[in-house]
């Protein structure tokens, strides 16, 4: 029913040119694959550019960020309304980069799903928790919070290619890596507020990935779990052999 799917974030790495020096060694080495959607976030100043190198392969590329609103005085933002004039496909919300360090608000977040529904990109909305409220047991008070003010307000038929990605703050970049059965047991609270908001066969068919220093070393077995369906990997992700390791992790029975 739910198509796995691995997206790679380059966050602030690659101009242009190498950007598109990954894609002419990755493309060729994943050319024949078809299990799993392939999909990469590049720097917005690559984007065009990434978005004219994968046009006809089996790669899609979506932008890390966008504005609300259509146009505005906003220096140094971009609009949804841009990113379709790009024929770009995906928009990733939420992250908890963007949480942090831009001070993004749950709001905020909630009026960009519903702007990049209203514009046809697939929104990817990022969600977790940090180490503090982990160890403080708050981690499915997070999770349900996050996910139930994303949706606020947003029509279960709106929502056909949502996607959540459940990134666990304290393991971004850190080298650590939530267990199998960490990450499964977040993943199966997250789809449950997702029926709680849109009911359960929207929550049935929306898939969630997985990200929190994915490796090729743990691949398989994170998405061996029943409600992981992908990756959204962080700094493996830059390197186009490592990447490719990961998108052709071997099934776990």
């Amino acid at each position: 029913m739910r198509k796995p799917l691995i997206a790679g974030n380059w966050k602030m790495y690659k101009t242009p040119k190498e950007s598109v020096a990954f894609l002419k060694t990755f493309l060729p080495l994943v050319k024949a694959h078809n299990r799993d959607e392939i999909l990469l976030f590049p720097t917005m100043t690559s984007l065009a550019a990434v978005i004219d190198e994968v046009r006809g392969s089996n790669v899609n590329a979506g932008a890390q960020n966008m504005h609300w609103l259509n146009e505005g005085p906003y220096t140094g933002s971009t609009s949804p309304t841009m990113l379709a004039s790009l024929h770009c496909s995906h928009v990733l919300l939420g992250h908890s980069e963007r949480r942090m360090y831009a001070h993004e608000t749950d709001d905020m977040i909630n009026w960009k799903l519903k702007a990049a529904i209203d514009h046809g990109l697939t929104p990817v909305v990022c969600v977790g928790e940090s180490i503090d409220k982990r160890q403080s047991g708050l981690t499915e008070a997070v999770l349900r919070w996050q996910i139930a003010c994303a949706l606020n307000g947003v029509e279960p038929a709106g929502c056909e290619k949502l996607i959540i990605a459940y990134e666990p703050v304290w393991a971004i970049g850190t080298g650590s890596t939530a267990t199998p059965a960490q990450a499964e047991e977040a993943h199966a609270i997250i789809r449950r507020e997702i029926a709680s908001c849109l009911g359960e066969t929207r929550a049935e068919t929306t898939r969630i990935l997985y990200g929190g220093s994915v490796k090729p070393e743990n691949a398989a077995v994170l998405m061996a779990q029943p409600n992981i369906d992908g990756a959204l990997v962080g700094g493996a992700s830059l390197d186009p052999e490592t990447f490719c390791r990961i998108v052709n992790y071997k099934i776990v029975a």
